[in-house]
């Protein structure tokens, strides 16, 4: 239970959708909400037939693993023809242990895991000298998420400096094209507000510079990403193509983009290691033994790093809070905590607690929604402040709601009215 509905749930509720062959409908974003009226990640589909055949959070979260497990393959594969099979080998491995697929794969589910394969191919294809290949690869990038485009595009102009003119400016072109009709077009068009919710991270203001440079935490997040390599991906051209990816995250005022948490350098890490092979292959003394020495070092690094997860399983209170969950009946509408939604969303309409209420036809408030409650005895303050929460459910039995169920932390709710 270290799941949560932001994003796990989000992500299922998307999948189930596909999967029942309806609209990616996301209730714990709003009621009707479209997924893709937030991020335009329509590859998610993909995920569907998998889904449909284990339905379930851990579906997604097993897809997730394997996807990430792919790419080393693309990766390790490169590296094995640039620098031999024992140190190409060690490359592999400490691509595979590096930390930001680590920290993607510890925190829930996010659609960055279909580009993190796709990416590893392209830059493998590019490392050849296999333009065609490459751009093959980087063009689903676009229906992964809009950001991707700056992936692609950094493609584009690889391809392009390395004589595939026509090839490399047709790339660069799709990748502005794409993002702009997502971001301009699709995802305003799917959005019940009618725009896109991240513009205003990206709006103008201040000095660019520092906009771009600081706070220190951004440089911080630039050694980290460079020192599993020892900073020899500095070496290949191919570390370019983390500039405009980097760039735009820095560029907003959200901190959480410019951290090495999460999911937001998962599909560097392809990038930088194949950067690494590739810049070892030019170092001028590779034959020496400190050269030659490189990779079974970044592999000690990266096992030195590696996440250590608890397998013990889960414990008594866990187990409880299931069993108290277990109360409501599939089908069910639910209003549920956010570390809750996932043990839910597979078989409820989850939506999150505390927003129980709709506006009807009128613009008024109607009955609430969500049938039943699954809270948490002691909420944290995410995605909803904790004094928010706690006065939600102090006011749960004037609306209509008497506990049904509680144990573990949880307690859970059901609605009286009519």
């Amino acid at each position: 239970m270290q799941t949560t509905g932001f994003d796990l749930g989000i992500f299922e509720e998307a999948v189930r959708g596909y999967a029942s062959g309806h609209a990616p409908v996301v209730a714990l974003k709003g009621a009707g909400f479209d997924q893709l009226g937030d991020h335009f990640s329509p590859l998610l589909a993909v995920l569907a037939p998998v889904y449909r055949l284990f339905p379930g959070a851990q579906t997604l979260l097993v897809a997730q693993a394997v996807l990430f497990a792919l790419s080393t393959v693309p990766v390790t594969r490169t590296a094995v023809e640039l620098l031999g099979r024992a140190r190409g080998l060690a490359v592999g491995l400490a691509y595979g242990l590096s930390w930001g697929l680590c920290r993607a794969d510890l925190f829930d589910f996010h659609e960055v895991a279909l580009a993190v394969p796709l990416a590893a191919w392209s830059v493998a294809a590019l490392v050849r000298g296999q333009h065609r290949a490459a751009v093959c690869w980087a063009l689903p990038l676009l229906l992964v998420k809009e950001d991707q485009g700056l992936l692609v595009a950094g493609i584009g102009v690889l391809v392009w400096w390395r004589g595939g003119r026509r090839l490399g400016a047709a790339t660069v072109l799709a990748a502005v094209a794409g993002t702009l009709l997502a971001v301009l077009v699709l995802v305003p068009a799917f959005n019940p507000g009618g725009s896109y919710t991240y513009a205003a991270n990206g709006a103008w203001h201040g000095d660019p510079l520092n906009r771009l440079l600081l706070p220190e935490a951004k440089w911080h997040t630039v050694k980290l990403l460079l020192a599993p390599t020892l900073f020899v991906a500095l070496r290949s051209p191919l570390c370019l193509l983390t500039v405009l990816p980097l760039a735009a995250r820095f560029w907003t005022t959200n901190p959480t983009y410019w951290s090495t948490g999460l999911h937001y350098n998962a599909v560097l890490m392809p990038v930088l290691f194949l950067a690494l092979a590739d810049g070892l292959r030019r170092l001028p003394r590779w034959t020496g033994p400190a050269a030659r020495a490189i990779p079974a070092l970044a592999l000690v690094l990266a096992l030195a790093h590696a996440p250590r997860p608890d397998l013990s399983g889960p414990d008594p209170q866990v187990r409880q809070a299931r069993q108290v969950l277990a109360v409501i009946p599939d089908g069910a509408t639910v209003a549920a905590a956010n570390q809750l939604a996932p043990q839910l969303t597979d078989r409820c309409t989850v939506s999150l607690f505390p927003y129980l209420t709709y506006p009807n036809a009128a613009g008024s408030v109607g009955r609430p929604v969500a049938r039943w409650v699954a809270a948490l005895d002691r909420p944290g303050d995410f995605p909803v402040p904790e004094p928010d929460q706690l006065t939600a459910l102090a006011a749960l039995p004037t609306a209509g709601y008497r506990v049904v169920a509680a144990g573990g932390g949880v307690t859970v709710y059901q609605w009286n009215g009519n």
